[in-house]
């Protein structure tokens, strides 16, 4: 769970949503067992509690429109953060950077108990969005928040640091 031999990580688990509800919306399956933290053993013998979760949330098949737009951006974050009960700190820090096929907009929020991260990929029609958090929250929902932003579908990997 999150801890590997060596270099090597597996995620906790794997969430994808291809399928869709009645409304339309993405709904996510879970593809792995995903539980409470893990406890493991690091080389040192010392026992590992991990300190926070990471939700990396890839999206593929996103509308474009919505990934030029940097009010889809302003909208999301606020959006996201509400969804999984966290409080901003600070501004949203949105800057459109890059050359040629990599020009393209990303944005990062610190939240009370770490941060978010968005990076936007227009000319492949994808969003990578990374939560870090201290405090455990709805991984599901964030994603959920994701497509209702940007469209597509979604992998969801979660990590327990």
């Amino acid at each position: 769970m999150g801890i590997g031999k060596g270099n090597e990580t597996e995620p906790d688990a794997v969430l994808s949503a291809q399928p869709r509800d009645a409304s339309g919306s993405a709904a996510p399956t879970l593809a792995d067992g995903m539980g409470a933290l893990a406890v493991a053993r690091v080389p040192s013998g010392r026992t590992y509690q991990p300190w926070g979760m990471l939700a990396a949330i890839d999206l593929h098949g996103c509308e474009r429109s919505r990934l030029e737009d940097p009010d889809t951006l302003r909208r999301f974050v606020p959006s996201l953060i509400n969804a999984i009960g966290m409080r901003a700190h600070g501004p949203l820090m949105l800057e459109r950077f890059g050359d040629g096929e990599l020009e393209g907009w990303s944005a990062i929020q610190f939240i009370e108990t770490s941060s978010i991260t968005v990076h936007a990929d227009e000319v492949s029609g994808r969003c990578f969005v990374d939560v870090f958090s201290c405090r455990p929250f709805d991984s599901g929902a964030a994603a959920a928040v994701a497509v209702a932003h940007f469209g597509g579908t979604f992998t969801l990997r979660v990590l327990h640091r």
